[in-house]
């Protein structure tokens, strides 16, 4: 335990991210001093809004540093602790991914219990994605049973989740788009009443899985698909807009959405949401998730990239869409 390896944001992307824009770099294995403890990292996160952190500009999280790590949910394993009521081999969540040790104070780990679920389970279906999923759904769409859902990147971390809740919560029909035939099968197969291929055409696709509109649109994508959903929308329609990947690797300004003035006449709501601000619901979430996982009615995908040199990789391959469920990194 003298070795520890890191990934560092060597530039700054202007446009797509390459293999260019992260380094890795041997530093050695840090102590802990007074309240602190070091974690040997087991999984990290790989998430689409670290895109935005490369940019050096103001938003609603500090852009990453150049020269220095990265950051992002990771868990592991306590192998050094100074801290009263952290002791070694306690399995912690914590904000320090992209290195395989890290040093942190204690206060800023949370303890989980690896014997409930697989660790991974705790930075998918059981961490901030599946909160993300049930807040952006349930709180920031207020979804009603009976109403029509559409989701974007409905194959993804995110995106599997809220069509499966929504079907849990009883909406009447849940559709997704998706980026691959198989992707599209896999959302059938998690009990989407309709999935299509978004390639295949957003606005038409979606007026022939929901020719009676949409009640709901959860949005991971923006652009096009914003601009069909808008079109599909009923009467008082709701939009929680949790994320516009279309657009992070952008150099121009977007061309859609260019049906925004439908808004006023449908009288529809477009909210933004962060995760974080719906920490009042984690007991609720925690509470349905874990017996849903335990029936067998709640189903998540991961898809893992083994090695701390591959997360690079693993997260140009998010971008493009490679992911089926979580992307993680398995330290």
């Amino acid at each position: 335990m003298t070795s520890n390896r890191e990934i560092h944001l060597a530039s700054r992307p202007q446009g797509w991210p390459t293999e260019d824009t992260f380094r890795l770099v041997e530093t050695e294995v840090p102590t802990p001093g007074p309240g602190q403890i070091v974690v040997r990292n087991q999984y990290m996160s790989v998430d689409p809004y670290m895109r935005g952190r490369m940019n050096d500009v103001k938003s609603y999280v500090p852009p990453f540093a150049l020269d220095a790590p990265l950051d992002g949910a990771a868990i592991g394993a306590v192998v050094a602790s100074e801290a009263a009521d952290i002791a070694v081999g306690t399995t912690v969540l914590h904000g320090l991914g992209w290195r395989e040790y890290t040093l942190l104070d204690a206060t800023a780990a949370r303890p989980v219990d690896p014997n409930i679920a697989p660790v991974s389970a705790y930075l998918s279906v059981l961490g901030m994605t599946g909160l993300t999923a049930y807040a952006g759904l349930l709180e920031v769409a207020a979804m009603k049973p009976g109403e029509t859902v559409f989701v974007s990147a409905a194959a993804g971390a995110v995106g599997s989740l809220v069509g499966q809740i929504a079907k849990l919560k009883g909406a009447g029909r849940v559709i997704g788009s998706a980026g691959s035939p198989a992707k599209v099968e896999r959302l059938r197969a998690l009990g989407f009443d309709a999935a299509f291929d978004y390639h295949d055409g957003i606005r038409e696709s979606l007026r022939a899985a929901a020719p009676d509109g949409i009640d709901v649109y959860f949005d991971n994508v923006g652009g096009d698909h914003l601009e069909a959903a808008i079109s599909a929308m009923n009467l008082h329609g709701r939009a929680a807009i949790c994320g516009m990947i279309s657009q992070y690797n952008a150099t121009e300004p977007p061309a859609a959405p260019r049906n925004l003035a439908l808004v006023i006449g449908k009288r529809l709501t477009l909210r933004g949401f962060l995760v974080n601000d719906h920490n009042d619901m984690r007991a609720a979430f925690v509470r349905d998730v874990a017996g849903w996982l335990r029936d067998g009615t709640l189903s998540y995908d991961e898809t893992i990239v083994d090695g701390i040199e591959n997360a690079p990789a693993a997260f140009l391959g998010l971008l493009r869409g490679d992911n089926l469920g979580k992307m993680l990194v398995r330290v």
